[in-house]
């Protein structure tokens, strides 16, 4: 089985999720990988759903790798439940558990009364061995990786879809600065909006981010990013001095969410390079990115050209290297993001 991207493990999550809803469950489930949320997505749909909640005392056990070993696990998948029809297994942490390789004798005949979850993250079950391909064969291996930052606003995009909402993409752009990269904490503020938006909601605004996911800054470096790629140069100074003089402010995470956008626009160069008569619909695909922010590459390829995206990729580099203390000299971290502001406007 080949390494999943995003969103094979996505498909493959909701799937998961939808059966469990359904009270359909497989006998063994493997969940590992490095994007947590996807571990706990499947595990907490299992455990919502198996067993239910006045025969937990009896045919639910939850138990964690530091804490137990392979021969405790099989003994307590293999006994029968007591008056209901499954029993459920769940083993946290299982790449704490020094034997777990051993648990592929239960995995090869499991029985059809009991349900065991095994969940490693961060780490993964070695494909060679016996554990993964038992699993494999009689359950569901989740392999669930990081969703990239330039798929990123796709997957909120998908994320609000599925709950009956339309999230703007400056929104999603806005979410993403003050959530960051962990979908768990992104599921999180989602839930907290969903609870203060009018009823009948559908369309989401990036108001709608700022008033109910407690943000309150007025700037942000996706307004910057957004006033670089139009090359609104004195809107761009104003914002840069703005943000980097609010409290808290890092130059590494600045250079880290402005590199992302100029690397996307370096690649948006390298395609019409490659596919001269590309379209918008597959320019935005080979991007990864919707066709609403693809304007916005389209716009900031008239004012930066490849030899000068090239320069601008280098400087994010260089100002990396300043914001963490090398060669910084006298300049305070919001000094610097002027600096590059600058220099990227030249």
């Amino acid at each position: 089985m080949a390494k999943q991207n995003y969103l094979d493990c996505d498909k493959l999550c909701r799937t998961l999720v939808s059966e469990a809803s359904k009270g359909i469950f497989r006998p063994v489930y493997l969940l590992m990988g490095d994007e947590p949320y996807y571990v706990d997505m499947v595990c907490d749909a299992v455990m919502a759903n198996c067993i239910p909640e006045e025969d937990r005392d009896f045919n639910q056990l939850v138990c964690y790798g530091s804490d137990t070993n392979a021969d405790k696990v099989i003994t307590a998948a293999r006994r029968y439940p007591m008056f209901s029809e499954r029993q459920l297994v769940v083993l946290k942490e299982a790449q704490m558990m020094k034997d777990v390789e051993n648990l592929h004798y239960y995995c090869e005949t499991p029985l059809d009364s009991t349900v065991l979850v095994i969940c490693m993250k961060g780490a993964r079950a070695d494909k060679r061995r016996a554990l993964y391909k038992s699993a494999s064969r009689f359950g569901a291996v989740v392999d669930s990786v990081p969703v990239r930052e330039y798929e990123m606003a796709g997957w909120l995009q998908s994320y609000f879809s599925s709950r009956g909402l339309r999230l703007a993409p400056d929104a999603a752009q806005l979410l993403i600065e003050f959530a960051g990269m962990e979908l768990s904490k992104i599921a999180i503020e989602t839930d907290k909006m969903l609870r203060n938006l009018p009823e009948g909601t559908v369309d989401v605004s990036a108001e709608d981010v700022e008033t109910n996911v407690g943000m309150s800054r007025k700037w942000t470096l996706f307004e910057l990013s957004d006033a670089l790629f139009h090359h609104d140069a004195a809107k761009a100074l104003r914002i840069a001095s703005l943000v980097g003089s609010s409290a808290g402010f890092a130059m590494p995470a600045a250079t880290g969410r402005l590199f992302a956008q100029f690397y996307n626009l370096l690649r948006y160069h390298a395609v019409k390079l490659k596919k001269p008569g590309i379209d918008s619909y597959n320019m935005a695909s080979e991007l990864g990115i919707s066709p609403y922010l693809l304007r916005n590459y389209e716009t900031a390829a008239r004012w930066y050209n490849l030899k000068k995206t090239m320069q601008i990729v280098a400087l994010f580099r260089e100002y990396d290297f300043k914001g963490k203390g090398g060669e910084q000299g006298e300049s305070s971290q919001g000094d610097l993001l002027v600096e590059l502001t600058a220099k990227i406007l030249a």
